[in-house]
């Protein structure tokens, strides 16, 4: 299967889905029968050629799919007649489903995924599989469990919708505002997978971070006045403007400070540095804002040396104490380093050790290693920064951030 086929099927997959969701209910095997729908087009589709109308070509053959399963269940449960009425339903459907293909039904699905019925844990992981197209165990990584933990996790969760009555529609400005907080974090999530892959051998996956920024776009139509939605989309869109710059000829990545910033997207900076600035000023500033504000300093910097070191350490404090995660935990650690020298960050370093066990925690180990190694590096102890850019390698499953890390090591050496 050719990369086109395969980014055509990603993106078409969660319209498919959305579609036999809407006509048929029954997530858990509405999903069965668009797997089933993939396959087919993965083996036919090389051959034959794209059809004219890919996702006309889907619906048909997932709808055609699905109505067979749900005579196999029906059948067992003695609801043969239900199955009738189920296949007149989709006969008298099928023009007008088919042809208006155009139609977009990921945000209703995103809103679904995230239902109240489900934990935020269940919400994120089924979403990230229903809409951002990740694997069952690229969810898994992320969580740091196992890929059958995950699998039963979000089997559960569809378990769940069905048993909650879980209707595919838009819900109402109450549900949905509750809903918020997951969507935002799901599209977070999406596009952190898409910019930096957990696995693999390319350093990002250009599909997810394509797909989490249209989402995000969507998501902004529908609330224009909600300034942490407006805060992810700059963020997203500062961040997606260094892309082509991270990784140099031989796809290995290229670090921060050593980036061509001629090759930065200034439409991309534009847009994300209009955004931000214009709900800076409210009185609910949000994790979001302030991480795309960082951002926008960084893109403001002509060079490595004019960035504004202290202003990011100041955001990153500000960040932390509104969301005191492990990962902004870190990335203030770098920020105080450049600012004040790093040894100071060392210090910050151990104390935020002593205090949240970072280099001992399964997902943050990596990065506290990485960390821990440039700043040696900057001090000038070679021998400690080789061993633990070595060590730090080990523990990542990306081959494009191990070739790094081994080669900083290397270098040391």
């Amino acid at each position: 299967m050719t990369p086109d086929v395969e980014h055509l099927l990603r993106t078409e997959a969660p319209q498919v889905l959305g579609a036999l969701v809407r006509r048929f209910g029954h997530f858990d095997t509405a999903e069965d029968a668009v797997q089933e729908a993939l396959l087919a087009a993965s083996r036919i589709w090389p051959a034959e050629g794209v059809p004219e109308n890919p996702r006309s070509w889907l619906i048909r053959v997932g709808y055609r799919r699905m109505v067979d399963l749900l005579r196999a269940e029906q059948a067992r449960r003695r609801r043969e007649r239900d199955v009738g009425i189920t296949e007149l339903a989709m006969r008298e459907s099928d023009r007008q489903a088919y042809g208006r293909p155009e139609t977009d039904d990921s945000l209703t699905l995103l809103l679904l995924c995230c239902h109240p019925a489900l934990s935020t844990t269940s919400q994120v992981a089924l979403t990230l599989r229903a809409v951002g197209g990740l694997t069952t165990a690229e969810i898994a990584h992320a969580y740091g469990t196992t890929e059958a933990t995950m699998g039963t996790r979000i089997s559960r969760a569809k378990q769940q919708l069905a048993r909650a009555g879980a209707r595919f529609t838009l819900p109402t400005a109450a549900d949905r505002d509750g809903r918020m907080a997951a969507v935002t974090q799901v599209l977070y999530l999406v596009f952190n997978e898409g910019y930096t892959a957990t696995s693999g051998d390319a350093l990002a996956r250009v599909d997810l971070t394509r797909e989490a920024i249209r989402l995000t776009r969507m998501l902004r139509g529908l609330l224009p006045d909600d300034a942490e939605v407006t805060g992810l989309l700059a963020l997203m869109l500062l961040t997606e403007s260094r892309r082509a710059a991270r990784t140099g000829g031989d796809h290995e990545l290229v670090p921060l400070e050593r980036q061509d910033r001629t090759r930065w997207d200034r439409a991309l900076i534009r847009e994300g540095t209009e955004l931000i600035d214009s709900v800076w000023r409210r009185r609910e500033t949000g994790p979001y804002q302030l991480q795309a504000a960082i951002a926008a300093v960084h893109a403001a910097a002509a060079t490595p040396e004019q960035t504004d070191w202290p202003q990011i350490a100041a955001l990153y404090l500000w960040l932390e104490r509104l969301n005191p995660t492990a990962p902004v935990r870190l990335s203030r650690v770098v920020a105080v380093a450049q600012a004040y020298g790093p040894a100071r960050g060392l210090a910050l370093l151990d104390d935020l050790n002593r205090r949240y066990r970072l280099d001992e925690e399964q997902l943050t180990r990596q990065r506290e290693r990485a960390v821990r190694a440039h700043l040696l590096d900057l001090t000038g102890d070679a021998v400690g920064a080789a061993a633990l850019y070595r060590e730090a390698a080990v523990l990542t499953d990306n081959t494009v951030e191990r070739t790094y890390l081994l080669g900083r090591a290397a270098r040391l050496a």
